[in-house]
């Protein structure tokens, strides 16, 4: 595949969003700064994918299949919903994060509002305490490939786009999606 290629197969380019989403305002906000299109889908894991038309017109996903992504983000709307992610619901949250493992996907762990020094100055309603929340982070990084990303609420569409654009441009342009390799 070419450059040309890339570029015409890029434009198609839209944003899976899983049904567990809720639509809420601060959502329908976000949504808009996609930029792109987007649907409703069922995610395996993460709450956000990417989606392209291939070369012979059929979507790298099916969005009326559950979908199990190479590339997803999952997104936290604050500290507080991250340390109890790390507390309460833990087991789940490790369930998720073992079955994108299994599938050798990428995850962004988007966290709104938040920050490794509010981390740090225990700025979340929580008794997690900021040693055990910062070494759980750490480790999931390593242990799952995670990456967590910062940002705030009123750029967080922008950066759900952008991990998933760039993330999907790359394999593109490693020959991912090369007739045959899909």
């Amino acid at each position: 595949m070419d450059h040309f290629d890339i570029a015409e197969m890029m434009e198609s380019f839209e944003i899976i969003c899983d049904t567990r989403e809720q639509r809420t305002p601060r959502a329908e906000q976000r949504y808009k700064q996609f930029g792109v299109d987007y649907c409703r889908g069922t995610l395996n894991y993460g709450d956000y994918c990417g989606n392209i038309t291939l070369p012979g017109g059929k979507k790298l996903y099916d969005a009326s299949e559950t979908i199990s992504a190479r590339c997803v983000v999952e997104r936290k709307m604050n500290l507080d919903e991250l340390a109890q992610c790390f507390t309460r619901g833990r087991d789940r949250f490790k369930r998720e994060f073992e079955r994108a493992a299994n599938n050798n996907s990428r995850v962004f762990l988007l966290c709104e509002d938040g920050s490794i020094e509010k981390i740090l100055r225990h700025e979340y309603r929580s008794r997690f305490s900021p040693k055990a929340f910062l070494g759980s982070v750490i480790a999931w990084n390593i242990r799952y490939n995670m990456q967590l990303i910062f940002c705030t609420h009123l750029s967080s569409g922008t950066m759900i786009r952008e991990i998933l654009y760039r993330d999907m441009k790359d394999r593109a342009e490693k020959g991912e999606f090369d007739v045959g390799e899909v």
